[in-house]
């Protein structure tokens, strides 16, 4: 059954809001953008210990996947310190909620092009409702 991952995946959601409130937090102690320069030396000093460990991947093949390939990181770095300016300012609720807005809506263009390797699905009307409602409720917490 499925249930599980739904499970982690609303555990991870609520981990980002917690994450993102804390940064924002940090971000006004130590600066915005030495808020998310930690978060990554961090991250990469956690997941350099779990590779040594558990890795059976090759970092090293970095150098020779498509370079498109690579924007994940500039796409992560850009998330977290958009949220660590934001949330000061517009709050958890807001800013998480449009950022599950922004993600809701370009995971459904994605899917319904086919494009990154996802596997293509149709649009349908409920995918169109539960991204209207979901632009409903931004407007609301908002």
């Amino acid at each position: 059954m499925k249930i599980w991952i739904y499970s982690i995946a609303v555990a991870a959601g609520a981990l980002l809001s917690a994450e993102g409130a804390i940064y924002g937090l940090l971000g006004n102690s130590i600066g915005k953008l030495e808020s998310s320069l930690y978060n990554f030396m961090t991250g990469t000093i956690i997941l350099a210990i779990v590779i040594l460990f558990l890795g059976k991947g090759s970092v090293s093949y970095a150098f020779k996947a498509p370079k498109w390939q690579l924007i994940g990181g500039l796409l992560g770095t850009s998330y977290l310190t958009i949220l660590v300016f934001g949330i000061p300012i517009v709050g958890v609720g807001v800013a998480m909620t449009s950022v599950i807005v922004g993600q809701m809506t370009m995971s459904m263009v994605i899917e319904e092009r086919g494009w990154l390797g996802s596997r293509r699905t149709q649009m349908n009307k409920e995918k169109l409702v539960a991204g209207l409602l979901m632009i409903i409720s931004l407007i609301l917490i908002y």
